[in-house]
């Protein structure tokens, strides 16, 4: 494992942090003994970064779990956030920072997050129920190490909300498909300037830089070098930059996680030559030709009132373009239609517009559902799900 320096602390933190959104789950709840494999595992080979979030569902009881019954806490940071888009009056910050601190099993964080700032006005609004007077207190007492911010808007705005507050670290989407995307390189390298770590999330976009690459992007990657994995490659790239401190990645099988950390063994800025970087260009030409709406799976637009899987028809649509009509029709059965006890289906939605409230991405929802229903709903579509609903009914029965 390699390991970058926190220039405020001193303290190294791993290249590779694992991302605790991404668990394990059986039937809908995350299998701990899974998980507890899967943290252990990391751990043994050097990972010391953990960043879960309480909106994660189960995530930081789950890591605190682990982490109690394993006696790692002194061994580790541990990363988790206030989610400020609920937090209305003062009493807020303590409620859900009480909260994550009983579900993790701990009396300190090391590294506390304003989750998910988009702008200069939602960092005022903190600064107006009296945060930094909070986050004071809470650091002369030891319960916060180290404050920071996730960040989920505008370059301008993160500019703005980095030149506003005496910030110790900040987490933003970087990949190699997003390099101008929010923060982006110029907002990286504004926050390095700053002596500041800057963490990585969504380095592979939910994935869909490894699973959900079209055929000529991979096969770009696979000329290349037929070594080195998708995955490899996306976060190469990001360890190839020294602005970067920690990669957060969500692994959920031992196979991801053994691949991420044979990569992050090998990682150092100034890895990549210029023949590996244009491979890039051509992977992201290829990759922006078949892909049509930019979700990263991550779920702050669910539960949908309407029941809709948003994500798994956006995932499904790529499909159908990335790969083929057939897989992504596929993939709209499996995962809103046929499995489950009610339909998720596109065509369900009553464009409300709750969704698009919580999207990072600031993706138009309401429209790309559309788009989904007219593609991926043909008129026999009703007839093949109740066939295949009914089928699968019949399967369970026996």
């Amino acid at each position: 494992m390699q390991f970058r320096k926190d220039q405020k602390t001193q303290k190294e933190l791993s290249v590779l942090g694992y991302g605790c959104m991404r668990f394990p789950r059986n039937f809908g709840k995350i299998d701990l003994k899974k998980t507890e494999e899967l943290i252990l595992k990391a751990f043994n080979a050097g990972v010391n970064y953990y960043d879960t979030a309480r909106i994660y569902p189960g995530s930081e009881e789950a890591l605190g779990a682990v982490v109690a019954k394993n006696n790692l806490r002194e061994k580790i940071f541990i990363a988790t956030k206030l989610p400020v888009i609920t937090c209305h009056n003062t009493s807020d910050f303590d409620k859900f920072f009480l909260e994550s601190l009983k579900q993790l099993k701990t009396d300190y964080i090391d590294y506390y997050l304003m989750h998910m700032l988009t702008d200069i006005e939602s960092w005022e609004k903190l600064k107006r129920l009296g945060i930094e007077e909070w986050i004071a207190q809470k650091k002369q007492s030891g319960a916060i190490k180290q404050i920071g911010f996730s960040f989920h808007g505008a370059q301008n705005q993160f500019l703005k909300i980095l030149d506003a507050y005496p910030w110790e670290f900040c987490q933003i989407q970087y990949n190699y498909f997003d390099e101008n995307y929010q923060a982006g390189k110029t907002g990286l390298k504004a926050a390095s300037a700053k002596g500041i770590p800057v963490i990585i999330m969504e380095p592979l976009l939910g994935g869909k830089l490894v699973t959900g690459l079209p055929l000529a992007a991979k096969n770009a990657f696979k000329k290349a070098n037929p070594d080195c994995s998708p995955a490899q490659w996306g976060l190469n790239w990001l360890w190839n930059q020294s602005e970067v401190s920690v990669v957060l990645s969500g692994m959920s099988d031992s196979g991801q996680l053994s691949d991420n950390l044979d990569c992050a063994d090998k990682a150092h800025s100034g890895m990549l030559k210029d023949h590996d970087l244009t491979v890039f260009e051509q992977v992201k030409e290829a990759f922006n030709a078949a892909y049509k709406v930019h979700c990263t799976g991550c779920n702050y637009c669910m539960p949908c009132p309407c029941n809709v899987n948003i994500p798994g028809c956006f995932s499904a649509f790529n499909s159908s373009y990335a790969i083929n009509r057939t897989e992504g029709s596929k993939q709209y059965v499996t995962s809103t239609a046929a499995f489950s006890a009610t339909p998720h289906t596109a065509s369900l939605c009553t464009e409300c517009g709750k969704c698009e409230n919580h999207c990072p991405q600031h993706i138009e929802i309401r429209k790309e559902l559309k788009n989904v229903k007219k593609r991926l709903e043909p008129p026999f579509f009703r007839i093949i799900i109740l066939i295949a609903r009914l089928v699968f009914k019949q399967h369970r029965r026996k």
